[in-house]
């Protein structure tokens, strides 16, 4: 049997949706892999911007495989462009023996120069990340550095890994080789949530009365921070449009989550003479979503310049109808619209209630739309993340120069 791919993992620091990937990695006996973090600020109660407030995570991000954190100059406080200043991985790359150098991204100035160094070392490099163009528009200035950064970013790295196909299409209009595009979606752990899922069921009646809601009336659910860009506001001013829509059967609308809009999305309720349907739930940790995937009916995402959203994932494994709007970019692989959900125009709050009008209305449609989410979700995992990787290792290494 050959001995495994020694595959090196660089990442700014352990994030909570990449430890079950990263766990199953490890445990497969074609890949060592060692993960090798530039900062441990995750780790330990931290203030987290968007959030607006100091989180700790509760579940284990560096259990179950092989990791170091590199040595830095300065604190290691939430990473940057350009913090921390990390060193170290040229020495441990060359001391291991390791094969492959895997980054995730390209934009932090530590990753690039460490591409390029293992690159110059003979190392295969591949890359990672949530690029994509979403609605950004770049003058003609800024595309022409684009295009020449990207030409010798070509000639560094091996394989781009794409988290789905938005992803894929933005490596392509950058002028990688189709050839040289893997799939390795943005996945969760579909097992673990669909069994927190199913747990959740057993304590719905006590959620509901936590947060006051009365028994029979469907819940409209968003779960992210409260950013500008998240556009909780949108789906506010939409939910405004429908809640007194008799057809609707008087819906409530649970905001989870906290941040900088927290003060204006509570103005906007009261203005719109709410406060009796919509719920403000809080920050809610990992292990406490699950609870509120299996309280609502319809899940909303209505963001901007959203290069994934992984809350997508999970809910959709509790069995949920989706609604999303078109720049996020989970909506493009995992939301069929009008099959598990709808997915809208960022910013057409019409358009929005619509959709939010036309699952409330219909529980059976609603329902049916949940099961086709869960069957959706069933084929976009972390196997099919392990399947994608391997398939890049094995084909840069057989195209390798000997």
């Amino acid at each position: 049997m050959a001995p495994p791919i020694k595959l090196a993992y660089l990442v700014s620091h352990p994030i909570q949706y990449q430890a079950p990937l990263l766990r199953r990695i490890a445990a497969d006996p074609e890949i060592d892999l060692t993960v090798f973090f530039c900062s441990a600020s995750s780790l330990r109660a931290h203030h987290d911007e968007g959030f607006g407030r100091v989180i700790e995570w509760d579940v284990p991000l560096v259990d179950g495989y092989e990791h170091r954190f590199l040595p830095a100059i300065g604190d290691d406080r939430s990473p940057s462009v350009l913090r921390p200043l990390n060193y170290g991985l040229a020495r441990a790359l060359h001391e291991g023996g390791f094969e492959v150098l895997w980054t995730h991204g390209y934009t932090r100035l530590y990753n690039l120069a460490s591409m390029f160094f293992a690159h110059r070392r003979g190392l295969l490099v591949l890359n990672r990340d949530e690029a994509w163009e979403g609605g950004m528009r770049r003058g003609p200035v800024k595309r022409a550095i684009k295009r020449i950064f990207f030409t010798g970013l070509r000639r560094v790295c091996d394989g781009w890994l794409a988290i789905g196909s938005r992803n894929r299409d933005y490596y392509l209009a950058q002028g990688m080789d189709a050839d040289r595009i893997f799939s390795m979606p943005y996945a969760v752990d579909n097992d673990r949530f669909r069994g927190m899922a199913a747990e959740a069921a057993a304590t719905r009646d006590a959620l509901r009365a936590e947060l006051d809601i009365a028994p029979g009336r469907p819940v409209v659910l968003f779960a992210s921070k409260f950013q500008t860009r998240k556009r909780a506001a949108d789906l506010v001013e939409a939910f405004a449009r429908i809640a007194g829509d008799a057809a609707c059967r008087a819906p409530y609308l649970v905001l989870v989550g906290d941040g900088e809009e927290h003060a204006a999305l509570a103005r906007q309720v009261a203005a719109h003479g709410l406060a009796d349907s919509v719920r403000f739930a809080g920050f809610r940790n990992q292990s406490e979503l699950p609870r509120f995937y299996d309280l609502c009916n319809v899940f909303v995402l209505p963001s901007v310049l959203e290069p994934w959203g992984l809350v997508v994932n999970e809910v959709m494994n509790a069995g949920r109808a989706v609604i999303a709007s078109d720049q996020v970019g989970a909506a493009a692989d995992l939301v069929r619209d009008g099959e598990n959900g709808f997915v809208m125009p960022a910013r057409d709050i019409a358009a929005l209630a619509g959709a939010l009008r036309a699952v409330l209305s219909d529980p059976e449609r609603c329902r049916r739309m949940g099961a086709r989410s869960l069957e959706i979700i069933g084929g976009w995992g972390l196997e099919q993340d392990l399947a994608g990787l391997k398939q890049a290792l094995a084909q840069c290494r057989a195209e390798a120069p000997a």
